[in-house]
């Protein structure tokens, strides 16, 4: 049985990220797993992600880092403070900043492999290194600087 991801957890007010909301019909629903020392995330583009016929829309590209970087960042705090990932409160992370290398194109119709390394987790911000590979070449890659988000967050 696989193990369930880090965003299976995520409270219903804050599942509905068009990313990786797994309440979110219509969104990607990313889902980011441990792998060793490092996140793991696969997703395979639609014929419909298309930027140039063949080729992947590099804003959906940077929108799997983003998610796979907040993922990521959730799952650090957890392994921080030594926690299962079902236990509550609940980590949530949204994004304070995103950079993102796009080094070659990223081919439409395969499975992309995304890869998070953990770079620093201090306070209520983690930093993240997300790669993007498609047959087992890096198309992408991408920095995330994710923040916490408080538990009294409203949107009022």
């Amino acid at each position: 049985m696989k193990s369930k991801a880090v965003q299976d957890y995520y409270p219903d007010d804050v599942a509905l990220c068009y990313g990786c909301g797994r309440l979110n019909e219509y969104g990607h629903q990313l889902k980011s797993y441990w792998d060793g020392n490092e996140t793991i995330a696969r997703f395979t583009p639609k014929e419909y992600h298309t930027a140039i016929q063949g080729f992947v829309y590099g804003g959906l590209i940077a929108s799997l880092i983003d998610c796979h970087g907040t993922g990521s960042a959730a799952l650090a705090a957890y392994k921080n403070e030594n926690r299962d990932i079902d236990s509550l409160p609940a980590f949530r992370f949204v994004t304070a900043s995103l950079q993102v290398d796009y080094l070659k194109p990223t081919p439409i119709g395969v499975e992309l492999v995304l890869r998070g390394k953990i770079v620093e987790v201090k306070g209520r911000k983690v930093i993240t290194e997300i790669t993007v590979s498609a047959n087992g070449e890096i198309t992408a890659k991408g920095k995330v600087i994710a923040v916490q988000i408080p538990e009294n967050f409203s949107k009022e």
